[in-house]
């Protein structure tokens, strides 16, 4: 079609996500298979890559927004904008999840943090004893600086004696077969308690005038 040289994309085609590392394809595909197309950078200047006119341009792009151009019966078209996005992510998945506390009173605010290392392509589930009536709050903050984490924060508003049990989050890589999970153990009272624990015997002896101290560790 020289009216349309370059295939309508969807936009879904136009965000283009890649591993960092990892090839891709910037599909901007021509209605006539011997067209000339030349790939421009956001810096107007020509990229040089092998191209497919049933695929696209193929190569390893640094992250960007990218333009196709083609001459047909003398005139210029250029394709949709494609913006190229790099993502980070390894091989291993280093995952960590931490408890400010692991005992909590009836009434209390559980939370439980699950931290992610070095990648951004990750899916993670908690698994918890409230999950079923879905109690949990789950926020997610993604830290860049000075080292990509992904932060995964479980609340547990107004705990009860039933929020006991394990808490567990499993990350899995999205493009890769690799998965990780961690386990911490909470545990809620009905009502706080004391524990007393006498450093003395039930019965002591001292001498005229002597002094002694007699210590209780209190928890």
């Amino acid at each position: 079609d020289p009216d349309m040289p370059f295939v309508p994309s969807i936009p879904e085609d136009q965000f283009i996500l890649v591993e960092e590392g990892d090839s891709t394809v910037i599909p901007c595909r021509t209605s006539d298979p011997s067209a000339q197309v030349t790939l421009i950078n956001n810096l107007d200047k020509a990229v040089y890559a092998f191209y497919d006119s049933k695929q696209g341009f193929i190569g390893n792009f640094p992250a960007g927004s990218y333009t196709c151009k083609t001459v047909a019966n003398g005139m210029e078209f250029k394709s949709d904008e494609f913006l190229v996005y790099i993502l980070k992510a390894t091989s291993q998945l280093p995952v960590e999840i931490e408890a400010l506390k692991t005992v909590y009173k009836t009434g209390e605010t559980i939370v439980v943090t699950c931290v992610v290392f070095d990648n951004e392509v990750v899916n993670l589930q908690w698994n918890y004893p409230g999950k079923v009536k879905e109690k949990g709050l789950i926020k997610l903050d993604d830290i860049k600086v000075p080292s990509q984490k992904l932060i995964y924060t479980l609340t547990i508003p107004e705990a009860s004696v039933k929020d006991t049990g394990d808490y567990e989050c499993t990350a899995r890589h999205a493009t890769k077969e690799v998965k990780e999970n961690k386990k911490v153990v909470i545990t809620v009272h009905d009502k706080g308690f004391v524990h007393l624990e006498p450093q003395f015997s039930p019965e002591e002896a001292i001498n005229l005038h002597e002094v002694k101290n007699f210590v209780v560790d209190v928890q």
